[in-house]
């Protein structure tokens, strides 16, 4: 099979990123968020100070952590209604009668 020019100038093209120590890739997201995914990526591949701490922001943005297990009874332990002594009965009613 021979090597056409187009072919190698594909090659070329997608080699001389990769040299740089970039790499192509390919994500899923709204319609709306191109721009904005295309700009972070073109800013995060400038690698300068700039880039360092738009790395550092949504890194810490988006949690190196999975979420712990019984953070909501946490929430609810620390809220100011514990100990507050509310009544939260309701009366036992039958409902009205209709007719039908």
């Amino acid at each position: 099979m021979s090597d056409t020019s187009q072919k190698r100038a594909i090659r070329n093209y997608r080699d001389r990123p990769a040299k740089r120590g970039m790499a192509r890739f390919e994500v899923l997201g709204l319609d709306a968020d191109r721009d904005l995914i295309r700009s972070l990526a073109k800013r995060l591949a400038d690698d300068g100070p700039e880039a360092a701490r738009l790395r550092s922001i949504v890194s810490h943005g988006l949690g190196s952590e999975p979420p712990r297990k019984g953070g909501i009874l946490e929430a609810l332990r620390r809220s100011p209604l514990v100990g507050a002594d509310l009544d939260l009965r309701r009366p036992q009613e039958t409902g009205r009668k209709i007719d039908l």
